[in-house]
């Protein structure tokens, strides 16, 4: 059956539900070409103004899943868990919790993204590493994950195109930030992967795209309904973006920050260990995709079982089984940057909230991300933090170190980190690093 596209779009001004029949046929008619770009973007943003009801999203959902073509890994006879954030600066988990989940002969299939605006993007990441490999064909990725557990790759033409076609429109019309839209957009993708449970990371905060905990809650609801609606169980964490993950920014420096974290090292300064929180909320991240595997009967036996195999160094050894597979790759040659500067305190004080989403744009001028599509990226530049959000600092006293291999580059990302990272009187509140669990 067809239908008059500009009807559609009227019944969703008016906020009316569209119909199952209706949803698939838009979104098939436009991933074929019948209805054009300016009829789906006044759509979606009718979508934006109004809404759409849980059901219409798992219909959506579903509708652009069958679009393309998915993986089938039910013949590997286990459960399949992935985890997915919603971005971050940072924000490097999946390189900690995909390792951990393989050691407990856990299958985790991530089909993961590049950096998008101020956020990191974890095949970004990995292929700073001379050899890694993230573009790999369907068959090598199914094998990898049979015969290794954990494989990582890029997304491919065939999986989700009405999502990819849809998200280009979204981008340039002003509708990136509809919680439903981006409710399909992301669980369309983890449900292509075959998965039989899924970890979320929802962000809240100032370098997050959900800036206060109630709107994380409601987009991480979002998510968990619809992935149920579609037959996947989900678990989600809301977790804490007013200042970066970890000690480091970039690319290639956060590889070797969880590289060091899975061989059981820290990083001692100024009363902190600065690689706890990557590794807390890696560790906790990979309890719930435990827990959803059936390898604990509780959330604290999941976390026991967790730092068990991160302790033995039993995901440090799948993840170097990783390397392997998909290199040869090398990750003792990480490129470093040529050229670096430290910025200091202006005064002395208290560490203020940071503006975390400035200091990913910050790393996007350095050149870890790109400002357009064609960019290349610098996989040695970055930030390595020295002080959070509460620390109490002398005038002088370094704050940050940013870095990259063009020197140009320094100057314009200066001022952007000096006024990021504020130093003030007055204690500042400290969220928790995980704020709520929907599970």
């Amino acid at each position: 059956m067809s239908y008059v596209p500009s009807q559609l779009i009227q019944k969703k001004k008016r906020g009316l539900a569209l119909t199952t029949d209706e949803i698939r046929w838009l979104v098939n008619a436009y991933t074929a070409g019948v209805v054009p770009d300016y009829q789906m973007s006044a759509w979606a943003m009718a979508v934006w103004f109004k809404g759409m009801n849980d059901d219409e999203i798992a219909v959506f959902t579903d509708a652009m899943l069958k679009s393309g073509s998915r993986f089938d890994f039910s013949k590997l006879g286990g459960p399949r868990i992935d985890k997915h954030s919603t971005g971050g600066i940072g924000d490097k988990t999946s390189i900690i919790v995909g390792p951990i989940l393989a050691a407990a002969k856990v299958y985790a299939p991530m089909i993961a993204g590049r950096g998008l605006g101020h956020t990191g993007g974890t095949l970004d990441k990995l292929e700073a590493i001379p050899g890694f490999r993230v573009a790999l064909a369907r068959a090598e990725f199914e094998k990898h994950v049979a015969e290794n557990y954990f494989s990582i790759m890029s997304q491919t033409e065939d999986i989700c195109p009405a999502d990819k076609k849809l998200y280009a429109l979204r981008d340039v019309t002003s509708t990136v930030d509809s919680l439903p839209l981006i409710c399909g957009s992301i669980m369309s993708k983890k449900l292509a992967e075959d998965l039989t449970g899924l970890v979320l990371d929802v962000k809240f905060g100032s370098g997050a795209l959900m800036k206060s905990v109630n709107d994380a809650m409601k987009l991480a609801q979002l998510l968990k309904t619809t992935g149920e609606k579609n037959g996947l169980r989900v678990i989600a964490l809301i977790t804490n973006m007013n200042e970066p993950l970890g000690r480091f920014s970039g690319n290639a420096v956060e590889v070797h920050e969880c590289y060091e974290i899975m061989q059981g090292k820290t990083l001692l300064e100024n009363g902190h260990d600065f690689y706890a929180s990557t590794r807390e909320l890696s560790l906790e991240l990979a309890a719930c995709g435990l827990l959803l595997a059936g390898r604990a009967d509780d959330i604290a036996g999941a976390r026991a079982h967790a730092h068990e195999l991160f302790n033995s160094g039993a995901a440090l050894r799948e993840f170097e089984k990783l390397l392997a597979y998909q290199g040869p790759s090398d990750i003792s040659k990480l490129p470093h940057a040529k050229f670096s500067r430290v910025l200091k305190a202006a005064r002395s004080g208290t560490v203020q909230p940071m503006d975390s989403e400035v200091i990913g744009m910050s790393c996007v001028e350095l050149g870890v991300g790109r400002k357009v599509v064609g960019d290349k990226i610098d996989p040695a530049a970055g930030i390595e933090m020295f002080v959070r959000i509460g620390d109490n600092v002398k005038a002088g006293q370094p704050l940050c170190r940013y870095f990259s291999s063009v020197e140009s580059k320094l100057d314009s990302t200066e001022k952007m980190l000096a006024a990021a990272i504020a130093v003030g009187d007055g204690a500042p509140e400290r969220l928790p690093l995980v704020a709520k669990v929907l599970s």
